[in-house]
């Protein structure tokens, strides 16, 4: 009878201790949602931290464009008459300054041009001393009104033809004093009338042009700008000082920023679109060339809202999800996963509408999509 007592009083105490081991591997059972993590994971992961915040979202109107030099920024090199190019020492991609000699041309026809103002020349020194003096026999009565008029008629047209070839000895870029003094040249140079690159070379030596020809290009490039076009819905909505983000995808993906300077006033009939000028900012620092095209979103309103970055924010199965630091020790982090609703997105950040469940938590912001995905939907103790 004593030996029953024994083992019956034996069977409870182990019975109560089954309850007490129970309980206490109950209170260390962790949320179907963690995920944990260890120090050395979240190291070699590159893993980092970070809060929800406000950011910018904006309303924008895309739209394309180039880019582009005002019209006093680009000039086009032609002669007034054609020649034979003797000399052209420059290359595209050369730098010019205004005044500087650009190419030479030779031809018969510049000779000709300098040997009849030459003899225009001559006359008119004889032709004008006959028409003083018809003038002053006219006037004492000693020669007739007919031969006064015929000098001076004689003497003006002579005047005309010498001053327009004189004219056109400027042009030419030939001075007419040292060709009065006997000097001709059978070449004439053209200068640059603008400083900037080279932008076209149109010609080689020997190649012959003629005054319809363009032999050289010249872009100053000291201040370039944005010509957009932006469709004719849009145009109410874009107004000076606005801010433009563009970005030149086949040579960059950086983003630039410029600003609404000019709105045009005239819509193009055939495309309905209406031209926009806008200034870049720190345009000096830039390497743009004229022609490149670009894309670009005006901003036409901005607020500001709650958003976490998108590396942070996970999509699986139509669902998003973020994880949200539960706990920390000295092996590891545990984070809770939690099901986002997402508003308006921008090109880094996500808006969160869901915002109180995870506002002043610490998230995981980089390394979320391993993570998660490598759950796949399941979790980890």
């Amino acid at each position: 009878m004593k030996h029953i007592y024994i083992l019956l009083f034996s069977l409870t105490i182990l019975s109560c201790g089954n309850k007490e081991a129970q309980t206490e591997a109950g209170s260390q059972e962790t949320h179907d949602d963690d995920i944990s993590v260890t120090i050395a994971q979240f190291k070699s992961e590159q893993m980092e931290f970070g809060i929800l915040a406000k950011r910018a979202f904006n309303q924008t109107v895309t739209t394309t464009g180039y880019i582009d030099v005002p019209p006093q920024n680009k000039a086009s090199v032609s002669s007034f008459v054609g020649g034979f190019i003797k000399n052209t020492p420059l290359l595209i991609g050369d730098i010019v300054k205004k005044g500087q000699l650009l190419v030479t041309l030779e031809n018969t026809e510049f000779i000709e041009i300098q040997q009849n103002y030459l003899e225009v020349a001559e006359k008119l020194s004889y032709l004008k001393s006959e028409y003083k003096r018809q003038q002053t026999l006219f006037n004492e009565n000693i020669s007739s009104q007919k031969n006064f008029l015929k000098a001076e008629s004689t003497y003006k047209s002579a005047l005309a033809h010498y001053n327009g070839l004189k004219q056109k000895l400027k042009m030419l870029n030939l001075d007419p004093t040292v060709i009065e003094q006997g000097n001709i040249s059978e070449t004439i140079n053209l200068y640059a009338p603008i400083s900037g690159s080279i932008t076209k070379v149109n010609v080689s030596n020997g190649t012959y042009v003629s005054a319809a020809n363009e032999i050289l290009e010249i872009v100053n490039l000291d201040h370039v700008h944005l010509e957009l076009s932006v469709f004719e819905k849009d145009i109410l909505t874009i107004k000076k000082d606005q801010i433009i983000n563009f970005k030149v995808p086949e040579a960059s993906q950086e983003t630039f920023q410029a600003e609404v300077h000019l709105v045009g006033t005239t819509v193009d009939q055939i495309n309905r679109t209406i031209k926009i000028h806008g200034h870049i900012e720190d345009d000096e620092h830039t390497n743009f060339v004229t022609g490149m095209f670009i894309e670009a979103a005006i901003i036409i309103d901005s607020n500001d809202r709650l958003a976490l970055p998108k590396a942070a924010v996970t999509e699986l199965n139509d669902d998003y999800y973020a994880l949200v630091l539960e706990s920390q020790n000295d092996t590891g982090y545990v984070f809770e996963r939690i099901k986002l609703e997402i508003g308006d997105q921008t090109e880094d950040y996500i808006e969160i509408l869901n915002s109180d469940l995870i506002k002043g938590k610490q998230l995981l912001t980089k390394g979320t999509y391993m993570l998660i995905k490598g759950e796949g939907g399941g979790h980890s103790h």
